[in-house]
């Protein structure tokens, strides 16, 4: 690890936290250059390496964190939540496309397992990310899917 302020190629490991949840740990790091000395803060979680995610028209792309985060945002525009909540919820949708065990997984499975998260994080959220996965072409469709989140709530 390069010291982010001179760029040594010498940093040693001061500290080591495991994160609340287990997914991740926090490491305090010190730069070994005499003159330098900076503390600095890194976060090591595991990483989702050779997903491919297949497209409901059969195409393949590779899995990238930052077009979940994407859609999750636009989910939940307007909601409140924490960094660290948001930061939570990717990291258990991450989990259980691990928990697949396969190096692939199709669109509509990754759709199935965001929702299936974002039903407990936020419901509004929810409610707005289906819309867009299933294409909700009419208000009928629309008015089961409210009515099935209803159902479950009581």
């Amino acid at each position: 690890m390069h010291c982010p302020v001179c760029r040594n190629k010498s940093t040693r490991v001061v500290d080591s936290r495991l994160a609340p949840d287990g997914s991740s740990v926090r490491r305090r790091r010190e730069c070994e250059k005499p003159s330098c000395g900076y503390r600095f803060s890194t976060v090591e979680e595991v990483d989702l390496i050779n997903i491919t995610v297949i497209k409901r028209d059969t195409r393949r792309e590779a899995y990238t964190r930052s077009k979940l985060t994407e859609g999750l945002k636009q989910a939940l525009q307007k909601r409140p939540f924490t960094d660290a909540q948001f930061h939570s919820l990717v990291q258990k949708i991450e989990r259980d496309i691990q928990k697949e065990r396969s190096g692939e997984i199709t669109s509509i499975r990754l759709g199935e397992i965001v929702m299936k998260h974002l039903r407990t994080f936020d419901k509004i959220a929810y409610i707005r990310f289906a819309s867009v996965y299933h294409s909700f072409e009419d208000l009928k469709k629309f008015e089961e899917e409210l009515q099935k989140l209803l159902k479950k709530r009581r």
